[in-house]
């Protein structure tokens, strides 16, 4: 009985030692974000000896901060909106329609995915920049698609057949389209399903450092991941700005999870019973 009593104790404890590990990281970069750079390669796991914001302004205007986090923010939720709607659309095919190709194309869609990006990142930049595609926000745009679409398309296939077709039946008797069914009574039962998408996609997109440093070119069109490169030089780092600006980097992603997270929650969980 006493084992019993301490047991749930000992595993909150464990989780919250390990939910102290997991935050390590994020820790030190906090903590050294306020520190001068010389402090930092001196002393990186001690306490700021004073709080200031002097490392977050200045990063706020050695990055360009706002058009970083325009340019962000627009590749971003572009993007992601265009995934939940394009694989949504091409999983409920793949379901409702009994066709033997579109058995092929679901296979072909799954294989993609276990291809490595490294293994044709040299190719698709030199193809691209013999069409002069290259350096443009649409370029980036429809990269993302083509990488992003075949695991949302693998994730709503396994929703929509839990979707029953009966809902679709009465919807047709009423008179309405199949575009207008979908839209109107499949796609809000996928509500945690669509949540969890977007923001493993966001997470995916915003924080992408190579695709972006591959295609894009000018500084006007830079994100904040290649906008924080500005604190490397020749043979040195600004590491104390550098902190400040992941940090600022960071918390709208964080502002995001924090809003949909008991979606995320849902998702996995009816994805995992699915």
């Amino acid at each position: 009985m006493t084992a019993r009593k301490f047991t749930p104790a000992i595993k909150s404890l464990f989780l919250y030692l390990l939910l102290f590990i997991f935050l390590i990281p994020f820790i030190m970069i906090l903590m050294n974000s306020f520190k001068k750079t010389q402090q930092f390669v001196e002393s990186p796991l001690s306490f700021p000896s004073s709080i200031g914001f002097e490392n977050y302004a200045n990063a706020f205007k050695k990055m360009d901060f706002l058009q970083g986090f325009v340019n962000s923010m627009l590749i971003t939720v572009v993007s992601v909106i265009l995934i939940v709607i394009f694989s949504s659309m091409t999983g409920y095919l793949f379901v409702r329609f009994k066709w033997k190709v579109n058995t092929i194309l679901f296979f072909i869609m799954l294989a993609s995915m276990t291809l490595p990006f490294q293994v044709i990142m040299i190719p698709l930049v030199m193809l691209y920049g013999n069409m002069d595609l290259l350096n443009m926000k649409s370029t980036l745009l429809f990269m993302y698609l083509g990488f992003g679409i075949p695991f949302g398309v693998f994730t709503f296939h396994g929703f929509i057949k839990g979707v029953p077709l009966e809902l679709e039946e009465s919807a047709y008797i009423e008179g309405s389209s199949r575009l207008r069914t979908f839209f109107q009574v499949v796609l809000p039962l996928l509500k945690p399903v669509v949540v969890t998408l977007v923001v493993l996609d966001v997470l995916w997109i915003w924080n992408d450092y190579l695709l972006p440093s591959l295609v894009l070119i000018s500084p006007g069109l830079k994100t904040l991941p290649l906008s924080t490169y500005a604190f490397f030089s020749s043979y040195s780092v600004d590491y104390s700005p550098l902190m400040a600006g992941l940090i600022m980097t960071i918390i709208p992603v964080l502002v995001l999870y924090l809003f949909l997270q008991n979606q995320i929650i849902k998702g996995i969980t009816e994805g995992a019973l699915k």
